[in-house]
């Protein structure tokens, strides 16, 4: 059950469980070179779409996983069987698990995404689609899974640089236009949030709501 794609960078798989869908860092100015294959989860459990559910809840439990790869007899990806399916799918309506097929409890189609995409680019498609996973295909076959958790596990690392720019683009405006403040784009200092109009004050750059509520105080 277990397929690992050996030209494709193997990874370790994130810890996080929080994700601040906000614009990405070229929305600012800045690349992120990180790729999909260097954030992805792998190998990947996957089982044919004819295959009993019970069989399903045995290898998520198996191999401590919240997601399965439903696929068809000849390897392509089909769907995605969640703990949500299970629950929602199965154990609601009291069907008994060895009755019904994971092709009839699946969520699909299976939303994809290629592994040399960009992590900016998977995060948006995440958040476009309102979803937080994306099956990485790799010549049709299904070559690991990417999560909400695997990106978040990169974005702190690159918190830090983000601000500063945005920091540095702020004072630069400022000082050409010759104003006291200038709005750029960023995360808020207090509240750690996006926002399109940072405002300074008192030496932080924070958003529209920090700000009334700053006044406020």
């Amino acid at each position: 059950m277990w397929e690992v794609y050996s030209d494709l960078n193997e990874v370790k798989p994130s810890e996080t469980n929080i994700f601040p869908w906000l614009k990405t860092m070229s929305d600012i100015g800045l690349r992120s070179k990180m790729l999909v294959k260097d954030v992805m989860s792998v190998p990947v459990v996957i089982i044919e779409e004819d295959a009993p559910i019970n069989k399903v809840a045995i290898l998520m439990d198996k191999h401590g996983l919240g997601c399965i790869i439903v696929t068809s007899k000849e390897g392509k990806p089909l769907g995605i069987i969640t703990e949500r399916d299970l629950v929602g799918r199965v154990l609601t309506k009291n069907v008994k698990p060895d009755s019904i097929k994971a092709k009839e409890v699946m969520t699909s189609p299976l939303i994809t995404i290629e592994p040399d995409e960009t992590i900016s680019e998977a995060a948006k498609r995440m958040n476009r689609l309102n979803i937080r996973r994306l099956g990485v295909i790799y010549k049709g076959q299904i070559a690991g899974l990417l999560s909400s958790k695997d990106v978040l596990a990169v974005m702190p690392e690159l918190l830090e640089t983000i601000q500063e720019r945005a920091l540095i683009e702020g004072e630069n405006r400022a000082q050409e236009a010759g104003e006291e403040s200038s709005p750029l784009a960023g995360y808020c200092d207090r509240c750690g949030g996006w926002s399109d109009s940072l405002k300074e004050v008192n030496g932080e750059f924070i958003c529209e709501d920090c700000k009334i509520e700053s006044e406020e105080e």
